[in-house]
């Protein structure tokens, strides 16, 4: 870069864009991008392709960004054109777009571009980059306020004629007069308000002024901590729920900003239907009524609302977050997995007529739950996002701790009523199975609902949300006192202690009125890890993030066109990785470390992975010093710590009657499998084999194939049949993979198959 007379001057093919908004004079507005153009930073790069989208007809969006493994900043930035992808049925999956790449001289260069869209573009002009237009003006509090007066409409007018100051339109109030009534300034892309029900009252009267009415449609979330993004207001005749709807496109959405104001960032004023004659409210209502609080509702129930004589709102229907179009695709997919899997199951809730929640599970994830359905976990991070569809899945940990599937649907609503169906239709379909724990998100609604569907189940709070919420009130607070917290949590070692350092952390700093740690400190058994230590949670860790059963390949923005080979696709992988697991447990022997009877009693009958778990604890026991505290009759009290540091220590109290046992680190109660602890208080007693009781059956290598009689089951005779047809399926399926691999393994499978046979007729 080079000066001259106070100016800055740039070499040919750098362009450089004032981030104001302006452009120098030096530009050449009918540049087109090209690979090697350069620029001083990423968002100049994004405001010239911005004045090329808007010359070209087409808008842009900001892309994917990538970082520098060394230090974490970023590298490179795509720009791409606003089709880009699915995610909204306005979208067509254009390629268009340009990278920027940073130089070490900080530069940003073009280095990758593609021109060519797959859509029809725009007039020269006609859409206007965001970036390059003047700061949109704010919907000052007093249109609000004016919304709120009965009997009154709005005129959107500048003061004398001319331009307000500081780019904020004032709004005049005037009488309703006869036909002299003018409607409200027409809402626009970049229209900003400062708050979301602003928005909402705003648009409300614009619809008003046209002759239609306003429902609240879709709302968005942060990835980072779960607040609400944006939202969507729609016409009242959008979708095709009740007969009154017609699939209406209108609609106004709108973005929180970092400053926390709200901008329209996407509209659509076309409607499919005629409008009426202009509507203004008669009643007097309170505007609180009428108000979507996201601090009351949590920004979790979407509602249609319609008003009484009384002025009063009301929910005339709970909202449905599942696109129309997706109830005959999945309908249909049912039927066909039905008539190929006798065990395949679905529900579909219905509200006045109206498809909601959907669920659905086939043969094995019915038989797997007969076997695994201990511990549950109900995955909804689809709400971790801006999602096209509300997907959730419930799944287990099998005898391998792999995932395993247990039923999957789609959510309606977060409210108590939609969650309350849900549970019971699962409990329904997996023939009155009751888990023992649910990991479930931390909502009210969802929580009322276990209470009801599992009474006595315990439920742990999802991992991901906890960390939200501390990341959204911790910010705040000083460095010490966070320091301090996250020690209470997860050192303290009993129930006494835990309570006592936390009263003692809430008094230092003056925190007893703090609303979100008291409610964090009453439900502290659902997520301090001392209280869940306890629970059989299948040794799933504590304060870890769960992984998504299909990963990236099906998630909350999957469109419909490939929702469904997605699924089959990621389901088939899970369940081939199972099999591989089974296929190595009955036909490998794992390696033992010792010689000792009670590893080799537990390598025969351990799955490989539970095995490892085990003959890890044995090894570390031989670590550990063992002294006997406490004997009176048939109980023994031992101390077990650690020769080389006395601080890891645990108690071990051993009964005689029955070979019953229990530790302090209470493994056995969380994981399944005994502790170290306890296998070196087994060595001092010379006890040579696991007793029975601390052997669970769901660790076993043949776990998957042990069908109970129906009786004992509680299952019907229908449900039993269809659990051993999909269990003798699978065998087979093993012996045909097995037997193709090679001429002589064929006849050999043929053969066995053979003589099986005879003995069944």
């Amino acid at each position: 870069m080079y000066e001259s007379d106070g100016l800055n001057a740039f070499p040919v093919g750098i362009v450089h864009v004032i981030n104001s908004g302006n452009v120098e004079s030096e530009v050449d507005l009918r540049m087109e991008p090209s690979v090697g153009l350069e620029f001083d930073s990423s968002d100049e790069a994004r405001d010239f392709y911005g004045l090329y989208a808007m010359r070209v007809g087409f808008k842009i969006r900001t892309g994917q960004l990538y970082r520098s493994r060394r230090d974490g900043s970023v590298s490179s930035r795509r720009f791409v054109c606003s089709k880009e992808g699915f995610q909204l049925n306005s979208r067509t999956g254009c390629p268009a777009f340009i990278r920027v790449q940073r130089r070490d001289s900080g530069k940003w260069v073009i280095d990758q571009i593609q021109k060519d869209h797959n859509h029809e573009l725009g007039l020269e002009g006609e859409n206007n980059s965001p970036v390059l237009q003047q700061k949109p003006p704010v919907v000052p509090k007093s249109l609000v306020e004016v919304l709120r007066r009965p009997k009154v409409k709005l005129l959107g007018q500048i003061e004398n004629g001319g331009s307000s100051p500081s780019g904020i339109i004032n709004f005049k109030r005037q009488k309703r007069g006869g036909d002299g009534r003018q409607p409200l300034p027409e809402p626009y892309t970049g229209l900003e308000f400062n708050t979301a029900n602003e928005a909402y009252e705003y648009y409300q009267s614009y619809a008003e002024s046209v002759g239609f009415r306003v429902r609240i449609g879709q709302l968005f979330r942060s990835k980072n901590d779960g607040s609400i993004t944006s939202r969507r207001f729609v016409c009242s005749k959008e979708g095709f729920q009740h007969p009154s709807r017609v699939g209406c496109g209108a609609f106004m959405r709108i973005k929180k900003k970092d400053s926390e104001s709200w901008m329209v960032d996407r509209l659509n004023k076309d409607h499919n239907h005629d409008l009426g004659e202009q509507m203004v409210y008669e009643n007097k209502f309170s505007t609180a009524s009428k108000k979507f609080i996201e601090e009351e509702t949590n920004g979790m129930v979407s509602m249609d609302l319609g008003e009484m004589n009384t002025g009063k709102l009301i929910k005339r229907s709970r909202e449905s977050k599942i696109g129309t179009d997706w109830y005959p695709v999945l309908l249909e997919y049912f039927q066909t997995r039905q008539a190929e899997d006798t065990g395949f199951f679905y529900s579909v809730e219905v509200d006045n007529g109206s498809c909601r929640s959907v669920f659905w599970a086939d043969g094995r994830s019915r038989y797997s739950c007969s076997q695994f359905g201990d511990v549950v976990i109900l995955d909804t991070s689809y709400r971790k996002s801006n999602y096209v569809v509300p997907f959730a899945t419930f799944v287990g940990v099998n005898h391998h701790k792999q995932p395993v599937l247990l039923g999957s649907a789609l959510i309606a609503n977060e409210s108590k009523e939609c969650f309350t169906w849900l549970f019971q239709t699962w409990f329904k379909a997996m023939s009155s199975c009751r888990p023992k724990s649910v990991i479930a998100d931390q909502d009210m609604a969802i929580q009322q609902a276990i209470t009801v569907v599992f009474p006595g189940a315990h439920h742990r709070f999802s991992s991901w949300q906890i960390r939200a919420k501390e990341r959204e009130n911790l910010r705040s607070m000083p460095i010490e006192f966070r320091y301090e917290y996250e020690k209470c949590i997860y050192e303290s070692q009993t129930t006494v202690e835990f309570n006592t350092t936390w009263n003692s952390l809430v008094n230092k700093y003056n925190l007893k009125g703090n609303a979100w740690l008291q409610q964090m400190y009453d439900k502290r058994e659902s997520w301090v890890p001392l209280y869940l230590r306890g629970k059989f949670f299948a040794g799933i860790p504590i304060g870890e993030t769960v992984e998504s059963f299909f990963g990236t390949q099906v998630n909350g923005q999957t469109p419909l066109r490939e929702f469904i080979p997605r699924y089959e696709q990621g389901l088939e992988q899970r369940r081939e990785d199972e099999r591989k697991e089974d296929f190595n447990s009955f036909n490998l022997q794992s390696f033992s470390q010792t010689k000792e009877a009670i590893a080799e009693q537990c390598r025969r009958l351990y799955t490989f992975t539970i095995f490892k778990i085990f003959q890890d604890e044995l090894l570390q026991s031989y670590s550990y010093i063992g002294i006997k505290t406490y004997e009176e009759g048939t109980i023994c009290r031992y101390l077990v710590r650690r020769s080389e540091n006395e601080n890891d220590k645990h108690a071990v109290t051993f009964s005689a009657v029955n070979l019953s046992v229990n530790c302090s680190c209470q493994m056995f109660e969380f994981e399944g499998v005994l502790c170290r602890h306890v296998l070196k208080v087994f060595k001092l007693l010379n006890i040579r084999e696991l007793p029975s009781q601390y052997i669970l059956p769901r660790w076993l290598r043949n776990a998957e194939y042990r069908i109970l009689c129906g009786a004992e089951s509680g299952v019907s005779s229908q449900e039993l049949k269809a659990f051993m047809i999909w269990s003798l399926r699978e065998t087979a399926c093993k012996y045909v993979e097995c037997g193709t691999t090679s001429v002589e393994k064929y006849k050999l499978a043929y053969e066995i198959m053979r003589e099986g046979g005879k003995k069944l007729y």
